[in-house]
């Protein structure tokens, strides 16, 4: 089922996403070589309650694993997503990091995810970066009133086909609300004018993951990584349909 949202309830949702944009800046000013992944799990979970919000991927459970550990999670390099902080994660000059971010206030979640440069990255991985950072701004501006889903995917898949990537195979966007995850599922790929038809009140988490050599996934526990060890990217951002262009929640004020 998705819900639409009243407008109290969007109201709730700015406040959980605009507590993510501004994690997501600040995370610019820690993320550096020589910093674990834990350090920074600690810190966002740090800022995140002294906002009175709550990590959302705290403690999350999907059938056959353990809870998850980490208020974020931090994929380097060839991980995609889920990637567990960790003390022996060190980051080093030149890596590039995802970090994704839920947060949960008031009864209502926010989901967002930015990847980030440490010390200076490879012209490889910058236009990474961008490639996938302009497929999530395409797949944000389909996302209006009597489109579909199916709209979304293919002005993402379509542009980092175009570019010469690849789209992670079956890891998706969603719906997101009163719970971390709803319906409708967002594939970051497919056909136009295909899957539910978009309205305003939708609140949905639009997330391209893209890979430089392969779609290909190799999946261990929680984490996700590119099989042939090429470098992944992703960016995210919880947005509300509405009656004219789409809003992006998850930023800071």
């Amino acid at each position: 089922m998705i819900y639409i949202k009243t407008p109290a309830e969007i109201e709730k949702m700015r406040k959980s996403c605009r507590i993510i944009g501004e994690l997501l800046d600040a995370l610019e000013t820690i993320i550096r070589p020589g910093i674990s992944t834990l350090e920074i799990d600690k810190f966002a979970e740090d800022f995140i309650g002294s906002r009175g919000g709550k990590p959302s991927f705290k403690g999350y459970r999907v059938d056959g694993l353990p809870p998850f550990p980490g208020s974020i999670c931090a994929s380097i390099n060839e991980q995609i997503v889920h990637g567990i902080p960790s003390a022996k994660k060190i980051l080093q000059e030149g890596d590039i990091i995802g970090i994704d971010v839920g947060v949960v206030l008031d009864g209502y979640n926010g989901d967002a995810a930015r990847t980030y440069r440490v010390g200076k990255i490879s012209a490889e991985a910058e236009e990474l970066l961008q490639v996938t950072k302009e497929a999530l701004e395409r797949g944000i501006s389909a996302a209006i009133p009597g489109n579909r889903v199916g709209d979304i995917s293919y002005a993402i898949g379509s542009f980092v086909a175009f570019k010469g990537y690849y789209v992670a195979d079956n890891l998706t966007g969603h719906g997101v609300g009163r719970n971390l995850h709803e319906e409708p599922q967002i594939p970051n790929t497919g056909k136009p004018g295909r899957g539910p038809r978009l309205s305003a009140g939708m609140t949905l988490a639009i997330e391209p993951m893209v890979n430089i050599g392969t779609n290909r996934v190799l999946e261990n526990g929680w984490e996700f990584k590119v099989a042939d060890n090429s470098l992944s990217a992703h960016f995210e951002h919880t947005i509300l349909v509405t009656d004219g262009k789409p809003e992006i929640l998850t930023v800071a004020d």
